[in-house]
């Protein structure tokens, strides 16, 4: 009895500790501390008690161990529905907004994490109950099979970004007469002197050139672009605050080119750093199109 309550807890143990492995707080805030710590690693401890539980029962031919199973699936989805509310409710206080793209990839992620959590568990918990040797063996096996899982499952989450797809280069920021122009490209009419003088002194503009039609296709997506503008004005800061949506950050699409032009007035006049803040945006799942799978968009290819 003790040796079984033994494995189990190891597997419920290197769950959660995957769980915990996974859980960030980055430069979005997101979860916030120290609640969101909490809310998180108790949703871990759930899941990886679920893995963990799995395997046991399945050998005493506890086949209710499926079901189990299926209802915290559907739990888990719940989970991400409550990700996406609270961040929906929060984007209202957001002088650059993340956009509903963005905040459904992050929702998703939360949501697959607590799989994660359930899946090491379940591959511990099978390691430590059917490796053929004496317990503490089968402990250090289970802890080198949680471990590889864990750095492999939390590697093969991790998606691409802004730079894999684009070359982002700085790109000159104009006026013709009121019209805000980053190289060749419109972004939108300035009809203040005063703020025209602002964007002079203070403005960076960039651009983000595609380097195949699917890049052109992934960043033509407006949640795409809304990511890049709310990445780049939380890292760099925006002179920004309410009533004044000419200072609003721009990412604005060239239909005869694909490029992206974007312009922010950053706190911190940086431009080496706002290069490498927008190559570091996540290309968002909803927002990745792969036109070049298919026979007609290779026909369609410049």
């Amino acid at each position: 009895m003790l040796t079984t309550l033994a494995r189990i807890s190891f597997a419920i143990a290197m769950g959660v500790l995957a769980r915990y492995y996974m859980l960030r707080v980055d430069y979005r805030q997101y979860p916030s501390y120290p609640h969101g710590y909490v809310i998180h690693m108790s949703l871990g401890l759930i899941a990886a008690s679920l893995g963990a539980l799995a395997i046991p029962a399945l050998l005493k031919r506890d086949y209710m161990a499926v079901t189990i199973l299926a209802l915290a699936a559907q739990q888990f989805r719940e989970v991400r529905d409550m990700e996406r509310r609270s961040l929906e409710r929060v984007e209202e206080t957001e002088l650059v907004p993340r956009g509903a793209a963005y905040i459904e990839g992050i929702a998703r992620v939360f949501e697959a994490r607590n799989y994660l959590a359930m899946l090491v568990g379940l591959i511990v918990s099978s390691v430590v109950f059917l490796a053929p040797f004496h317990l503490m063996l089968d402990l250090i096996l289970g802890g080198v099979s949680g471990v590889v899982s864990m750095f492999i499952l939390n590697k093969g989450m991790v998606g691409g970004r802004v730079g894999d797809i684009a070359v982002v280069r700085q790109a000159e920021l104009r006026f013709a007469g009121s019209l805000l122009m980053v190289e060749d490209i419109i972004l939108t009419n300035i009809g203040l002197r005063e703020s025209r003088e602002r964007y002079l002194s203070n403005g960076l503009a960039v651009i983000i050139e595609p380097k195949d039609d699917n890049a052109r296709a992934t960043l033509a997506n407006l949640g795409q672009r809304q990511a890049i503008a709310h990445d780049a004005a939380t890292i760099m800061g925006v002179r920004l605050d309410v009533s004044e949506p000419e200072f609003v950050p721009l990412a604005r699409l060239s239909t005869k080119t694909g490029r992206v032009a974007f312009v922010i007035l950053p706190i911190e006049k940086d431009i080496e750093s706002l290069l490498e803040a927008i190559r570091r945006v996540p290309v968002l799942e909803s927002a990745k199109r792969s036109p070049l799978r298919t026979l007609a968009g290779r026909y369609a290819e410049d």
